[in-house]
């Protein structure tokens, strides 16, 4: 595991705002005010941990944290010169960033991510579980290595990190409210047999939300976002691609903007937990036999003429 950190931003010099106070208990009142001030560094941004963060939905979710005035943990588990890049981009939005790599599939490797995390960053706020694997299978062929290999980063992993992010909520002086964003997948409102091992993993995952939101708050808020179409995957067209996003009721599914406005809503809505917020252009409404990638006139040329 590897750990490459930026150095830390200086805090804003604050100013002393303390007026002219009629009367001795005013004027202590605004100077405790005014000390308390320069006590506290102003500008201390909140830290999101974001695994995967180095491509793809990842990096959009780690940049888009960066413009809401986040520092960003990015987290990666083969592709360095991808992460250093999305970190190099939140440095240049004026925030701090690591990377660190971590394979999600082994236990000891997600706790260590996490520490690494917390000693570079000295806290975390958030940790938004994006990363995961997406392969084929179905009911009829799926076998124990593809269960295992799915459910180790698309489950164990992401309940293991909220649960050391409630650890250290709960246990810093004075407590503080954390959250963390599971990403989810509008099939779970829409299944059908395809990606059998991958549904699985996200369909325990949504009950794991649902059930930490519930024990582990007040000090943690538990979501999810459920995207729909949104990049390219596998041995897709663009043109099947193309195709496919438009298969939606609002013509429209998600892209990585809209996932990111998304989250950033989530992070600031204090009253909001255990809840999966479907990001999909309406993708969940249609029912469908198939993924959606497997539906377009180009797929379907291709399996007539085998």
């Amino acid at each position: 595991m590897q750990a490459h950190a930026s150095p830390p931003l200086s805090p804003a010099q604050s100013k002393d705002e303390t007026a002219p106070a009629p009367d001795k208990d005013r004027f202590a009142k605004a100077s405790a005010w005014s000390e308390t001030q320069h006590a506290e560094p102003r500008n201390i941004a909140p830290v999101a941990l974001v695994t995967g963060a180095g491509k793809r939905i990842g990096r959009a979710i780690a940049l888009g944290l960066a413009r809401a005035r986040w520092d960003v943990v990015v987290h990666y588990q083969h592709s360095l010169d991808d992460a250093q890049k999305t970190a190099d981009e939140v440095r240049a939005l004026g925030q701090r960033a690591w990377t660190i790599s971590a394979d999600l599939s082994v236990p000891a490797e997600v706790d260590g991510l996490f520490q690494q995390a917390l000693k570079h960053a000295q806290s975390l706020d958030a940790v938004i579980n994006n990363a995961s694997r997406f392969a084929w299978d179905g009911p009829r062929d799926v076998n124990a290595e593809g269960l295992v290999g799915h459910w180790m980063p698309n489950l164990v992993a992401p309940v293991l990190l909220t649960q050391a992010l409630f650890a250290h909520c709960s246990a810093a002086k004075p407590s503080k409210q954390g959250v963390v964003i599971n990403l989810l997948d509008q099939k779970l409102h829409n299944p059908n047999p395809d990606f059998f091992s991958y549904t699985l993993s996200k369909a325990a995952l949504w009950q794991a939300t649902d059930l930490m939101a519930r024990d582990f708050a007040p000090h943690l808020r538990v979501l999810a976002v459920s995207p729909g179409i949104t990049m390219l995957s596998g041995d897709q067209s663009e043109a099947g691609f193309a195709q496919a996003h438009q298969q939606t009721p609002l013509g429209r599914s998600s892209e990585p903007s809209d996932i990111v406005q998304a989250i950033i809503y989530l992070l600031q809505a204090r009253a909001i937990t255990g809840v999966n917020l479907l990001v999909d252009g309406g993708q969940h409404l249609q029912a469908s036999a198939r993924d959606v990638m497997f539906t377009t006139s180009d797929r379907l040329e291709s399996e007539s003429s085998l």
